[in-house]
């Protein structure tokens, strides 16, 4: 496609490399973009160059913050006897919003996959092993997208960490199979939190 413009072009480029929007819906988003007040375009331009220039992840469980430590770790007020192990930052947000989970978080920040390259090593299973070894968690809670991935990442942290004091419990399968947390409905993602069970690792 050509532009009038090579300034408009770059901006389509850049935009059509977010997932989901190809250079039509990239070129429809820049001119909306020309249409608003100079002040929402800068503004936007703003929020996203801070974004990635000072968001932060807390040292303790590695969800985003705005500071060393997120707001979840430093609520003292939180079950620290709870650790739930999660694929990525929008699970912890989903779960947050079933309103029906008080303990604390890990976020592996993926999940163990061969076919993309992604080991146990470019995970954060190590900072599981450190919470473990504080002696404060008695329940380790797996809440991993119900794939052959998510179900590959539980059983290689069980049989990592199995020798510890601790219990090993799953979220109930109220989610389909294949489906990712976050976009699991609230109410079905809460009971699957409460209804939780023991992992068995023959499942």
């Amino acid at each position: 496609m050509d532009y009038p413009s090579k300034v408009l072009a770059k901006a389509v480029e850049e935009i059509s490399g977010l997932p989901g929007i190809g250079k039509k819906s990239a070129l429809r988003l820049a001119l909306h973009l020309l249409k608003q007040p100079e002040s929402q375009a800068i503004a936007l331009g703003d929020a996203l160059n801070k974004l990635v220039t000072e968001i932060k992840y807390c040292k303790y469980c590695h969800n985003f913050s705005d500071v060393e430590i997120c707001e979840i770790c430093a609520n003292p007020k939180r079950n620290v006897e709870i650790l739930c192990v999660v694929e990525d930052v929008r699970d912890v947000m989903a779960i947050e919003n079933t309103g029906k989970y008080r303990g604390k978080y890990l976020v592996l920040g993926g999940k163990i996959s061969p076919m993309e390259g992604i080991g146990p090593n470019q995970l954060h299973i190590s900072s599981i092993g450190k919470k473990l070894e504080r002696g404060e968690v008695k329940e380790l809670i797996f809440a991993l997208s119900a794939t052959m991935e998510g179900d590959t990442t539980a059983y290689y942290i069980y049989k990592k960490f199995k020798n510890f004091e601790v219990n090993f419990s799953t979220i109930a399968r109220g989610i389909s199979v294949g489906d990712e947390l976050e976009y699991a409905d609230e109410i079905s993602l809460g009971r699957s939190i409460q209804n939780r069970l023991p992992y068995n690792e023959k499942d």
